[in-house]
């Protein structure tokens, strides 16, 4: 197991437990000394857990061993068929995109691929979409409705990529194209944050009729060495800007962002995947079934007004003269 610089007690803990274990005592003190340490261990998990920081969200959206897209492609889904290519320039490996069931249900499954070893991860451009990964998401969306089917979106990207060729390749326009497609597609969408959901690499896949996170996923206009980067010319603020962006699934649910967050396993998503799968499943299931069985105009509507409300504020003393008004 590779543990954060904040988990430093669950190591020690597990290392205890470990050692325990190993030493096969079945008297009745080794047994109760044993179910000891473990409960101190859930304790110990739990409080780490529900104390985050931003940052410490941020490490934990981006442990290594958190599962990816080709993870749940596997675990939450049936009869994979992968779709490649976007009739332009070629076929992006960081944008994963094909048919697939979700119980007796075709989907179609759009989601970034990161990579979890090095030579992957080159290969995914870890998880930085160039055009024509936008291109063949939108490609596969349009493919969708015309068949009837429902999209889920899997987000999990630090940003689109920001490569040369990729800016000649009009990168922010087909992200922007993305957004204004997604907002009228005839057919069910739904988004799930499930790591990282970094600017506008997050947002060409992220409008959908149900927004949701995973609950130590952060989504934001920026990633946080970004933020710093601008605003105090250096990275080493990454912590400070965490802190400011207010981009942890908490805030975002608080302030209308998201619709959902999707409880992870004790200690993250990292250390259960199959339990991440199966919640992830059930939210999936229970979104479709209620969007499926709506007239696509109200569909459309809602879908609008959900958006169109998303930065929309009163401030304190507006609020007081509207209520005296009335």
């Amino acid at each position: 197991m590779d543990y954060l610089p904040f988990e430093q007690p669950i190591a020690d803990l597990e290392a205890e437990i470990h050692d325990l274990e190993s030493q096969q005592d079945e008297s009745a003190e080794a047994v109760e000394l044993l179910r000891q340490k473990k409960s101190e261990l859930a304790r110990i998990t739990d409080e780490i857990y529900s104390q985050l920081t931003p940052w410490q969200t941020v490490l934990v959206a981006r442990h290594k061993n958190r599962p990816h897209t080709i993870d749940y492609l596997s675990l939450v889904f049936d009869e994979f068929v992968e779709l490649h290519g976007d009739k332009f320039f070629g076929d992006d490996r960081a944008m994963r995109t094909g048919f697939a069931k979700l119980d007796d249900r075709k989907v179609l499954v759009i989601g970034h691929q990161k990579g979890r070893n090095y030579k992957e991860r080159t290969e995914n451009f870890f998880g930085c979409a160039h055009p024509e990964g936008y291109r063949k998401a939108m490609s596969k969306m349009r493919l969708a409705a015309k068949y009837g089917l429902p999209v889920i979106c899997l987000i999990d990207t630090p940003g689109a990529y920001p490569g040369i060729g990729a800016e000649e390749r009009g990168q922010a326009q087909v992200i922007a194209e993305n957004m204004y497609e997604m907002s009228r597609l005839k057919t069910p969408i739904v988004c799930v944050v499930i790591g990282e959901g970094g600017s506008g690499g997050a947002l060409g896949i992220g409008v959908g009729d149900r927004v949701a996170m995973m609950q130590h996923s952060y989504y934001s206009v920026i990633s946080p060495e970004g933020c710093a980067g601008i605003l105090w010319k250096s990275a080493e603020f990454a912590e400070k800007a965490a802190e400011a962006l207010k981009f942890t699934s908490k805030n975002l649910k608080r302030l209308g962002i998201v619709d959902e967050v999707i409880p992870e396993p004790r200690g993250g998503a990292h250390r259960d995947h199959h339990m991440t799968a199966s919640r992830l499943k059930q939210f999936l299931g229970k979104s479709l079934k209620n969007l499926c069985d709506m007239p696509t105009d109200e569909l459309l509507n809602q879908r609008y007004e959900k958006f169109r409300q998303i930065g929309v504020f009163m401030e304190e003393s507006n609020r007081e003269a509207s209520s005296v008004a009335e």
